[in-house]
């Protein structure tokens, strides 16, 4: 079946009052995985999000990985969108209509607010022009190796007045949020700032996203859906899953050399990994 737009789906998950999980692919493992989990766990959508960090794994080239990723969406029994993320090249941004992409998220968030506002209109604006949904990002969500603060450090997180005047002034669709999330944490022991999640959702007229979900226990992420968010970004939990069980098939088969084992191990266990997680966000 034929990609949907993100646009749609997180429309759709707002409407239903749940969320929609967009999961990190950085090989064609991970596609196959996600669309598997999701086909399994019944969801009635799932985005496949492609970072800049992953176009500079497959060098620099975007589009065999989006082309990969979204023709593995299509075999899929559930809706599939199809999303670039964490983008601060504007030259990667203006490849990704081409590519296939419905929607990006310009991530401006480590320059301070003015430079930020700047760059994330004119962003906007070109997106807008290409048919294309943008979100970004305001506050600072931990655990980035480029930004000096913690999640939990005073004056990071997203406060709801600037982040409505943030929206008005740049445009964009949607919002990702600081409020108590890290990226790449391997446990689950993230603070979630759940009033703060509220006072955002009241105040910024687009939905929110929260980034750095992989560290959220499952009971705070169905607090934060309940709270307002509305797009839910997962990674690192895959990738602990996928490394695992590599690590666990080549210790109990050291004299193996064909890669086909293993990286079916690790795909199935992000497959179940997807599948337990989509119960959680949009059960």
């Amino acid at each position: 079946m034929p990609l949907v737009p993100t646009r749609e789906l997180v429309s759709q998950a707002a409407a239903a009052g749940q969320a929609v999980a967009a999961f990190n692919v950085i090989t064609l493992e991970h596609a196959e995985a996600i669309t598997a989990g999701a086909a399994a766990a019944g969801a009635p959508g799932v985005i496949l999000q492609i970072s800049e960090n992953a176009v500079r794994f497959h060098g620099g080239r975007v589009e065999p990985i989006a082309r990969a990723a979204a023709e593995v969406g299509k075999v899929c029994d559930v809706d599939v969108a199809l999303h670039m993320d964490h983008v601060t090249d504007m030259r990667l941004l203006r490849t990704a209509a081409d590519a296939g992409f419905s929607s990006a998220m310009f991530d401006a968030g480590a320059q301070p607010y003015a430079e930020n506002l700047a760059a994330t209109r004119a962003a906007a604006e070109w997106a807008h022009g290409a048919g294309l949904w943008l979100e970004a990002e305001l506050g600072y969500v931990g655990g980035k190796p480029d930004a000096p603060a913690s999640a939990h450090a005073a004056g990071v997180r997203t406060d709801p007045q600037e982040a409505a005047r943030y929206v008005a002034d740049t445009g964009v669709d949607a919002l990702a949020v600081a409020v108590g999330s890290s990226h790449a944490m391997t446990e689950r022991s993230a603070t979630l700032d759940h009033a703060l999640i509220e006072r955002l959702r009241e105040a910024v007229p687009v939905p929110l996203v929260l980034h750095g979900s992989s560290g959220v226990g499952d009971d705070d992420l169905r607090r934060a859906v309940q709270a307002g968010i509305v797009k839910i970004n997962i990674g690192t939990a895959l990738n602990i899953a996928f490394t695992g069980a590599v690590r666990e098939t080549l210790a109990d088969r050291p004299d193996l050399t064909d890669p086909r084992p293993y990286l079916t191990q690790g795909r199935e266990s992000m497959a179940e990994t997807v599948r337990v997680l989509l119960g959680v966000v949009s059960g």
